[in-house]
């Protein structure tokens, strides 16, 4: 019989299974597959602590602040145990603006990030284009965020893998229909949108399409930093990878469905190619729709059932899955391992919702 039962086999799942397997607990993963189905395969892995969608949410800022910190040390610790290159960066982000209104956006993202103890630098369109010359010449201006890191989630599922074979974590491939099911007095719940029907906690599935394009000699792409920017309104992400690909991303939209639309794409691609118009001549590489675990206050949910003993939850982490993997695995596997409880337990809890109903099995989905 395993020590803990982890549901869901996405990075949290997985760094969580691999940290509690190196404090010497026998673990069993629970996910049906298939193995792309997760919102992380259509993640962009920008590890940026502050967004205009966290201005103000100052204990989510606090949390996200402090897993970006601990982001390079869990990156090294990872590469070092499996071999594996996760495509972990560290050239920073520039936040760019084409219209007056949009450059207001991006003074208003600074001052946040700056009162946080972000490194925010305010920099003039001629400055943006001296870091990369591809952006358009009819910027307003923008800002630098040296600190902001990135990862490739694909290649990050592939190690944490490797990692939790190699710490000797079990992966079973079934879904999990009831809690009660299991082989073991405790469980942590990580599945994703799917948490939902086995927990009855309240959470939603956002919609987001991404493109993936790339450069037609498969060589990299023509900008190194990440490129977050503001095109007459609409909101946009450049992610450059090494092999050549550009990740576009990405819509937020209440639906359930996995269709890639036209109108979705056009935006993207309009606002990306208003950035950086070069972008124009590249391919199609892919088109991408991903749900991710969203809650009504949009803040992850993590620490204990209410009412469930044994049973811990993370998840609901929405746009922030990536960046908040090595942290929550860091809470989670000190919840099972120490007696103290954890004050961030208090504020993202379970329980600040009403008291959960599971939903029917058949509503379940691992993600």
């Amino acid at each position: 019989m395993p020590d803990l039962v982890v549901v869901g086999a996405g990075p949290i799942g997985l760094a969580v299974a691999w940290r509690a397997a190196q404090r010497g607990l026998a673990v069993t993963v629970h996910d049906p597959g298939p193995d792309d189905s997760g919102a992380w395969y259509a993640a962009a892995g920008i590890l940026a602590p502050v967004s205009e969608e966290t201005i103000g949410e100052q204990e989510l800022t606090s949390l996200l602040v402090d897993s970006a910190a601990i982001w390079p040390t869990f990156a090294a610790e990872l590469e070092s145990a499996t071999g594996q290159d996760i495509g972990y960066r560290t050239e920073g982000t520039l936040v760019v603006a084409l219209t007056a209104d949009d450059q207001t956006r991006v003074g208003r993202l600074r001052n946040y990030q700056t009162t946080v103890g972000l490194s925010a630098h305010a920099q003039t369109a001629a400055e943006l284009r001296h870091h990369e010359p591809s952006l358009t010449p009819r910027l307003r201006g923008g800002a630098y965020v040296a600190g902001d890191r990135q990862v490739d989630p694909r290649r990050l599922m592939i190690a944490l893998r490797a990692a939790c074979r190699s710490a000797g974590v079990i992966t079973v491939r079934t879904r999990v229909a009831d809690l009660a099911d299991l082989p073991t007095a405790r469980v942590v719940v990580a599945a994703g949108c799917g948490s939902a029907g086995l927990t009855g906690l309240p959470l939603r599935p956002v919609k987001g399409q991404v493109l993936r394009l790339r450069s037609a000699d498969r060589r990299e792409p023509c900008f190194r930093h990440v490129i977050r920017g503001y095109a007459n309104g609409s909101q946009v992400y450049l992610v450059p990878r090494l092999n050549g690909e550009v990740v576009i991303g990405a819509t937020m939209e209440e639906r359930v469905d996995n269709l890639v639309t036209a109108g979705a794409v056009l935006e993207l691609v309009r606002a990306a190619t208003d950035l950086m118009p070069e972008l124009s001549e590249y391919e199609v590489a892919q088109a991408c729709v991903r749900h991710r675990p969203a809650t009504p206050d949009s803040a992850p949910v993590l620490g204990p059932m209410p009412g469930r003993p044994g049973v811990l939850v993370a998840t609901g982490h929405h746009q922030n899955g990536i960046l908040l993997t090595p942290l929550t695995a860091d809470l989670v596997v000190r919840a099972l391992t120490e007696r103290a409880p954890l004050k961030r337990f208090a504020t993202f809890g379970p329980n600040r919702f009403d008291a959960p109903v599971p939903q029917a099995a058949s509503e379940v989905t691992h993600g």
